[in-house]
């Protein structure tokens, strides 16, 4: 028998910023800081923030619109984040929330019940507090026995949940339940005309279990690579109200330049490397479900796997849906595969493949049943 993905599940609020929208108030911004500090501007003290276009959003990053939590907030020039009503502590987490959406349909379409799962995985990029841990509130709302615990390896938390999924259904547990909720506008900056307009909100599910029976994505190899780089960072953390001074960097930043010019070759050389373990070569797989950051990203990617020619004659090799969705971290790949799994046949193979700060890479290879 081979371990399988045998369900998935997607939410999204029903928010939704257009590129527009979110220039309008960029821009809105832009002039008001600009007037309000003219003179630290022309002294020299500060630069000059700069506005944006739709149009240069989408050549840069292939993003057209995200689903957002809340948009009033994030589009008031004012405030540029959401507005949420703070809950108590007898309710559900917003996190947990969207989780159990997400893992509900998972579990549906894979035809499982809570009796039948040991293990939950909350894995995402950043998690809405420190403790108790979410995967166990999410664990709690759906009634699973077993164990459950959060982990965050940024963009590259599914591929790494998945790798623990196979881990713990190897060593005995039945069926793993992985969730990754990403509310991504919560640690946005809309001040920044290179990182407002990337993310979008979303919850995803998996389930991961051992059968023959059972129609599904079997993993049939698992790669995992980190690196340390400050190229993409947040230094969000419970040691801010400590410190002695105050930066403006407690939420997500990079240097998108590096980070293309870095990753896209680290990537490509991953998924050869692992492909060549397994005897498959790059023309056998029918989808690379790639990490939906940016769509030059994964072009050059794919570009640098199969070859160019390859590439250009068959874009659809990497499914694209950060269009709709923007970037949503580690959600994205699970995304790519839930609105696709479809265009693959029985026995034709898939690479699932995510990456970001960390570094970190991830790359699980799978072959679909159809039984």
């Amino acid at each position: 028998m081979g371990i399988r993905i045998t369900g998935t599940g997607l939410y999204h609020p029903e928010e939704v910023i257009t590129n527009e929208e979110l220039v309008q108030s960029l821009n809105a911004y832009v002039e008001q800081f600009n007037s309000e500090n003219a003179e630290k501007i022309e002294a020299g003290e500060i630069e000059a923030r700069r506005g944006s276009s739709a149009e240069f959003i989408e050549k840069a990053s292939g993003v057209q619109r995200r689903y957002v939590i809340e948009k009033t907030g994030i589009l008031d020039p004012q405030r540029l984040r959401p507005r949420l009503a703070e809950r108590s502590d007898d309710e559900l987490s917003i996190q947990a929330e969207w989780g159990v959406i997400a893992a509900k349909q998972a579990m549906e379409n894979a035809g499982v019940t809570a009796e039948d799962i040991d293990v939950v995985i909350l894995a995402c990029s950043n998690m809405q507090r420190a403790y108790p841990a979410v995967a166990v509130e999410i664990q709690t709302e759906l009634g699973i026995q077993g164990y459950a615990y959060d982990m965050n390896v940024a963009c590259s938390a599914a591929t790494f949940g998945l790798k623990q999924a196979y881990d713990a259904v190897k060593t005995g547990a039945r069926r793993v339940l992985l969730v990754n909720v990403e509310i991504t506008s919560g640690h946005t900056d809309y001040r920044s005309r290179d990182c407002h307009f990337i993310f979008g909100d979303v919850a995803t599910a998996s389930i991961i279990e051992e059968t023959e029976t059972k129609a599904g994505f079997e993993i049939l190899d698992t790669k995992l690579f980190t690196q340390f780089s400050n190229n993409i960072r947040n230094n969000f953390g419970f040691l801010n109200g400590s410190e002695l001074t105050s930066r403006d960097d407690k939420q997500f930043r990079q240097d998108g330049r590096k980070v293309f010019k870095e990753v896209c070759p680290l990537v490509a050389k991953m998924i050869i490397a692992q492909l060549e373990k397994n005897q498959i070569q790059p023309e056998q797989v029918k989808r690379f479900w790639l990490h939906q950051a940016n769509a030059n990203m994964n072009e050059l990617i794919l570009k640098l796997v199969v070859g160019k020619q390859a590439a250009e004659a068959d874009p659809a090799l990497v499914p694209i849906i950060l269009d709709e969705f923007a970037n949503t971290s580690s959600a994205g790949v699970i995304i790519a595969l839930h609105r696709t799994a479809d265009q693959v046949n029985d026995g034709e193979y898939g690479v699932l493949c995510s990456f970001g700060a960390g570094y970190s890479v991830g790359s699980i290879l799978v072959q679909k049943h159809v039984v």
